[in-house]
């Protein structure tokens, strides 16, 4: 990974997090119907209404999608991208929080029909490029990881944060729960 991918510090975190303003996870905008930003703030926000207290839950929501602006084009490794990007900041629970959202998704496809016929047309596209339904070995896999609850919530999440004109908590009321989650790594 190059250097340059990589979060060293809660301002650069806020400052890649504000780049997502106008940044979409399809260059044509054929994807999801909000912007990055808005979508990550949904996400979090879900996450913070149904965890209150895993605030590394709710801003792996909040930083889950960053891989589409660092490496933009690369729907199957967005997950990956975004989670080395934070790691050291972050640590290692909402790097991989962020990693497993695209798993949870192949997961979900696997094992929930009616999850897998609401995706977005852009989810569903992309789950091709991702890697497509889980097969019966990785879903045993899956669901003995110890993050796994976790992962399918923060699926979730972002399946539901696609909403038009909902109004979410601006960015910078995110900072606080951002630099405890980084603690003295930052």
């Amino acid at each position: 990974m190059r250097e340059s991918l990589r979060v060293g510090s809660v301002a650069e975190l806020m400052a890649l997090l504000a780049s997502c303003e106008d940044a979409w996870d399809m260059p044509d905008r054929s994807g999801d119907p909000v912007d990055i930003l808005d979508h990550d703030r949904q996400c979090a926000e879900l996450l913070r209404e149904r965890f209150p207290e895993d605030e590394e839950l709710q801003v792996a929501g909040l930083a889950h999608d960053i891989g589409h602006v660092l490496v933009p084009g690369d729907d199957g490794g967005h997950g990956v991208n975004g989670a080395n990007a934070v790691r050291e900041l972050l640590g290692e629970r909402v790097a991989r929080l962020i990693e497993l959202h695209v798993t949870a998704k192949r997961y979900l496809a696997a094992t929930d029909s009616v999850h897998a016929a609401a995706l977005s047309a852009s989810s569903q596209r992309t789950l091709v490029a991702q890697g497509g339904p889980m097969t019966a070995a990785e879903i045993a896999v899956f669901e003995a990881d110890p993050d796994f609850d976790a992962a399918i919530a923060l699926r979730k999440a972002d399946d539901a944060g696609k909403v038009v004109g909902l109004v979410v908590q601006p960015l910078p009321t995110w900072r606080p729960v951002i630099e405890r989650v980084a603690g003295p790594r930052f």
